[in-house]
């Protein structure tokens, strides 16, 4: 062990496992990675009351959206509303209690989760350590499940498709749940994950002196996925979090073929079979995606069914031909060309979730359309298997250690990691 402790100068990239000695980062700036610009930390402005401010802004919103009527509609002489909490009650009674579970868990269940986490850590709430532990753990992994803001744009493709038939109105909740969606994501924003471990537990001491610029697996290190600790290889289980894990993830590229291949397989019947029944005059017509996307488009609404046709049909396609060609790439038969695959892997890691637009649209309409034999909407099985392909391609993103990208270079360069020049305006 080294005999001064220097753990908090030094950060394998989590990204590209590229030793950084850290400087001193000024109030208001981030550090980031020179080789893969991933930030790395951040000095945000009172790290305290900023995040606890919007978080529980954003509980008051998500209370009071909850609490009133959220949208209504008025067709020939009929009208319908519905708050939040009748979407997931709909669509339990038409036997769709899997769709709404999935609205309750990434709509309102995850974010409101880790709002609540985020008060109790950045406060140091009293608590037994092993439950700050676990909380600590969890939050950073649910970031990128919480859809709310994806559920607020699926509203709006909604009302442009609802405006052909009849008159929308906003009800008291609208606006709460709007601040909701802004706050929550502006809580997360100011919360770094380094300094939220610092809080909890000092970082252990480093095995050895690194060496900047260089891999941190060639000199025998490997950083905690969690909490960002600097570990020696052969050090299985974290001393600082708890969290075992290997140098790479054990068996990413197979974890992650496995997963695409179930993705596509439920990918050619979710297109292919009815997402959504319509009801009119008794009558009933059943209508897919691509369907939904041509009666939008015939109907001169084609910014909304071109906003359908690129998160439902294009972003889950190119997604999955994307992550085939990074695993393609990081087994070793790709170009060596790290930089522009690392990018790919952030845009897939980015836009996955955004396909679920599509599914919130029909636990909208399911809601709202209820006017008996005039008309009504229902979801349809083709809605569920849809929803199962972006969460399997999410899950085959997360089990893809981007490191592999990566590890094919024999040399690199070394660099100081660049700060921001001034200030970002979100810090």
């Amino acid at each position: 062990m080294c005999a001064t402790d220097q753990a908090h100068q030094w950060m394998l990239c989590p990204q590209c496992d590229l030793t950084v000695k850290l400087p001193a980062v000024p109030v208001g700036s981030r550090a980031r990675c020179p080789r893969c610009h991933t930030t790395l930390t951040a000095n945000w402005h009172e790290p305290r009351k900023r995040p606890t401010g919007y978080a529980f802004a954003a509980l008051f919103m998500l209370v009071l959206a909850n609490l009133f009527p959220f949208i209504n509609m008025h067709v020939a002489g009929l009208s319908s509303q519905i708050s939040l909490l009748e979407i997931p009650a709909v669509m339990d009674r038409e036997d769709y209690r899997s769709l709404a579970t999935l609205f309750l868990l990434f709509v309102q269940g995850i974010p409101a989760f880790c709002m609540i986490t985020i008060l109790l850590l950045v406060n140091r709430v009293r608590m037994p350590h092993s439950l700050r532990l676990g909380l600590a753990r969890i939050l950073f992994q649910l970031r990128s499940w919480g859809m709310a803001e994806i559920f607020m744009a699926g509203v709006l493709v909604s009302f442009v498709k609802l405006m052909a038939y009849g008159e929308i109105g906003l009800g008291s909740s609208f606006w709460p749940w709007c601040l909701f969606c802004v706050l929550q994501l502006r809580a997360f924003q100011c919360v770094d994950r380094r300094w939220v471990w610092q809080c909890i537990q000092p970082l252990p001491l480093l095995p050895m002196v690194p060496q900047a610029g260089i891999s941190g697996l060639k000199q025998g290190l490997r950083s905690c996925p969690c909490c960002t600790a600097i570990l020696s290889v052969g050090q299985a289980e974290c001393p600082r979090c708890g969290v075992v894990a290997a140098p790479r993830r054990k068996h990413s590229l197979q974890w992650t073929l496995a997963l695409l291949i179930t993705s596509v397989m439920l990918y050619i019947p979710s297109n292919i079979m009815p997402i959504m029944v319509t009801e009119t005059l008794g009558s009933q017509y059943p209508s897919n995606i691509m369907a939904g996307v041509i009666l939008l488009w015939s109907d001169g609404s084609w910014p909304v069914a071109l906003v359908i046709f690129i998160a439902s049909i294009m972003v889950p396609s190119l997604k999955m031909l994307a992550i085939a060609w990074l695993c393609w790439h990081a087994s070793g038969r790709g170009r060596r060309d790290d930089e522009k695959m690392h990018v790919v892997y952030e845009v897939v890691e980015f836009v996955g979730r955004w396909s679920m637009i599509d599914v919130f649209v029909i636990a909208v309409l399911s809601a709202l359309v209820r006017m008996g034999q005039l008309m009504s909407v229902y979801p349809a099985p083709g809605a569920l298997l849809f929803a199962m392909v972006v969460i399997l391609t999410m899950f085959a993103a997360m089990t893809f250690d981007p490191r592999l990208i990566w590890d094919r270079l024999r040399e690199t360069e070394r660099k100081e990691p660049r700060l921001d020049g001034q200030p970002s305006r979100d810090c």
